[in-house]
């Protein structure tokens, strides 16, 4: 059982800081002074007031932080229903959450976090009835703080080991280490700097594949671009420094790489990515013909998505989309590769084909239908045997295991629907109810619903609008707009324990399903990228004319909310139709679109965004670009920038640069805010009470500003 998840990555002046106030609010708060450092890129000077910001550990930039955290600590703590709100929020994410087992050889595996810890849990337990329960691991006892979390975990076909991954402060940098499971203990084995890696056992047990990054300079891991990551393989038992490398391209620095072995232990699988882009290579070494010998590169081109599902023999199945924007699977014979010879098993259907399992000879397969899953069941033919019944409205995700199992489990959630995870007989068909929250809020008095509006261009862009059944239909009730638009990545319903209790607090959620993601296939995803990433702003500002007509919310009631990539698409948003909105916070985004590729991983978004480096690129960049087209002298509604200090995906100074000037270009009197989390970083194992912090932090902004 092997999975590879996606990776899913001139000269600056120095200048002088003072800690000057400057009268926008009715409170001060920290100035900074900006530098004169100006660029000239193409034959066009672009400014950069803020560059000495990208040196965050400067005593300048530390001290500008720590005096804008001060600020808005004070402001946010002085929200009169702040405290009450943070209380209500604690009570909410005060329930058991149960993770999605594994079946390994008669054993599961789950991840479990009950109440308010902070990091969830790792047990095993047999699988029969009235199994009691052992603790893997709790890496709630790793730190007083709750900041240290599990970033990966693998566990060994055997059932008898289980490697691990831990990250400090939500970095993505991630140490593996070594557990048995019988006993325990942990190992001596310590694998550092692995970065967008996964653990992948030889089916012997003896270690285990991974990919690495070299060691930053000291000083550097927060910010050094990442490049020419190496695939390793670690027998357990044995140091670092004895690692066998396993594959390497220097040639091709950008490249990094997924490594395993098949289940019939015959073949040896390199998964090649370079960015962030949707496509990929697919090479394998025969093990028959000797583990070291000839890597063929069955797939080099990099002109479609290949995602292995399962091989019989030298016949592989692949989920790809070539040809066939909303995907298809494949079947290639590896001794036979020529496309000519290709068998379609499933060939693109209405939905979008997020994933396939191949089990007891029946491919799973995992659609998005205007956005929601539907789950169809085929026969090794391709012949449909059954659909399996969803929630409507729902999303649906797991279905892993090995080819020869006979049962998995899958979990189904939706915006008003706290999940169920099941056991699924891939026989029968039957599902049973493997476990059930008890989520202490009432959420009958909501429901979901889904609606379609024209973009500026005409196209129809749906969104999912959740609220209390009975709410006015008049504009009043505040609602958070909510978007992400890029890297084809689809926004389907989920559930939040803080989105309900912004239900229950009288508000309402919406959620745009706009161009950039891959809802419709990969012909939606390019309609948001590169030159036609104004799009995306179009559709999301569009979702918000909608949402004032419909009579959802008007502009006094209405804010937006996104991150990542969803907080470069507010600041875009907040700079073309500032009017619109009655507040928004932008959360670990991506502001500058000059300078995104020169930090970490920001290089392989350039097949997302483009290359700054081509005049034609740069134009469309410096058109959008939150941090370039802040106009001096507007008024802007009150905004809260998020973001954390251990972000390394996106490096802080993009929110500390842009913060910086859209505060030193405000003409209202609305307040602009940054707020910056320690010991934290691009959101994946955020602590429980971190989460609740942030969450009571940016309903109280919203609420002063929304209603």
């Amino acid at each position: 059982m092997t999975n590879f998840p996606p990776p899913v990555l001139w000269i600056a002046a120095a200048t002088v800081l003072a800690l000057l106030p400057t009268k926008v609010m009715s409170a001060d708060y920290p100035k900074a002074i900006p530098g004169d450092v100006v660029d000239v890129i193409h034959g066009t000077q672009v400014a950069d007031p803020f560059r000495w910001m990208e040196n965050i550990d400067s005593e300048e930039t530390r001290a500008w932080v720590e005096a804008q955290q001060a600020h808005t600590s004070a402001f946010l703590d002085g929200l009169p229903e702040r405290e009450a709100i943070r209380a209500r929020l604690t009570e909410a994410f005060d329930y058991d959450k149960h993770g999605l087992p594994e079946l390994i050889e008669g054993r599961l595996f789950y991840s479990r976090k009950t109440g308010l810890q902070n990091q969830s849990v790792h047990y095993w337990r047999e699988d029969r009835e009235g199994a009691g329960e052992t603790v893997l691991l709790d890496p709630n006892t790793l730190s007083e703080d709750g900041t240290v979390s599990v970033a990966g975990w693998s566990v060994s076909d055997d059932g008898k080991r289980v490697a691990y991954g831990l990250s400090e402060s939500g970095s993505d940098w991630t140490t593996w280490h070594v557990m048995d499971v019988d006993t325990g203990r942990v190992l001596e084995d310590e694998i550092r700097w692995v970065k967008f890696s996964w653990a992948s056992w030889a089916p012997d047990g003896s270690g285990f594949y991974y990919s690495r990054y070299a060691e930053p300079a000291e000083g550097e891991a927060l910010k050094d671009t990442n490049l020419n990551q190496k695939a390793y393989f670690h027998v357990v038992g044995t140091p670092q420094s004895e690692d066998r490398l396993v594959y390497e391209r220097p040639d091709h620095p950008k490249w990094g790489f997924g490594v395993g072995v098949t289940e019939d232990e015959r073949y040896q699988i390199i998964s090649v990515w370079e960015g962030a882009g949707s496509k990929n290579g697919f090479f394998y070494r025969d093990l028959g013909k000797r583990e070291d010998g000839k890597v063929v590169e069955l797939f080099n081109e990099f002109d479609a998505r290949y995602s292995l599902v399962a091989n019989e023999g030298s016949t592989f199945y692949f989920v790809t989309d070539l040809d066939a924007p909303k995907k298809r699977l494949i079947a290639v014979d590896v001794e036979n590769p020529d496309p000519a010879h290709w068998k379609t098993v499933l060939p693109e259907a209405e939905g979008t084909l997020q994933s396939v399992s191949f089990l007891s000879g029946h491919f799973i397969a995992q659609y998005m239908v205007d956005a929601h899953d539907v789950v169809v069941i085929h026969d090794r033919e391709g012949q449909k045997v059954r659909e399996l019944p969803l929630p409507n409205l729902a999303s649906a995700g797991g279905f892993g295991g090995y080819q020869d199992d006979t049962e998995t489990f899958y979990m189904t959630t939706g915006y008003t629907d706290p999940g169920a995870i099941y056991r699924y007989h891939v026989l029968s068909g039957e599902s049973t109810l493997f476990w059930k929250p008890d989520f202490p809020v009432d959420l009958s008095a909501y429901e979901t619903r889904q609606v379609r509006y024209p973009s500026k261009d005409g196209t129809e862009i749906p969104m999912f609008i959740t609220r209390r059944k009975d709410a006015p239909m008049d504009g009043s009730v505040p609602t958070i707009l909510y978007g992400y638009g890029g890297f084809n990545i689809s926004l389907t319903p989920g559930f939040s324990a803080s989105t309900a209790i912004w239900l229950e607090l009288g508000g309402a959620y919406a959620v745009a399903n706009l161009r950039g993601g891959g809802e419709y296939g990969e012909d939606w995803h390019k309609a948001g990228m590169q030159e036609k990433k104004q799009n995306v702003c179009d559709d999301f500002i569009s979702a918000a004319e909608y949402l004032e007509d419909a009579k959802y919310a008007d502009r006094d009631h209405l804010v937006i909310y996104g991150g990542s990539n969803g907080g470069l698409l507010v600041g875009a948003c907040l700079n073309q139709r500032p009017e619109l909105y009655a507040a928004a916070s932008t959360a670990v985004g991506v502001h500058d679109m000059l300078r995104f590729h020169k930090f970490t991983i920001g290089w392989a978004w350039q097949e997302e965004y483009g290359d700054v480096e081509e005049p034609g690129a740069f134009e469309v960049l410096r058109a959008y670009s939150p941090y370039h087209n802040i106009r001096e002298g507007a008024a802007y509604p009150p905004v809260l920038i998020e973001t954390a200090d251990h972000d390394d995906r996106v490096f802080p100074a993009h929110s500390f640069k842009y913060g910086a000037r859209l505060q030193a270009a405000q003409a209202g009197d609305a307040p602009i805010l940054m707020r910056i989390e320690t010991k934290a970083g691009h959101g994946a194992g955020t602590p429980t009470d971190k989460t609740i912090e942030a969450a009571a932090d940016r309903y109280a902004f919203f609420l002063k500003y929304a209603r």
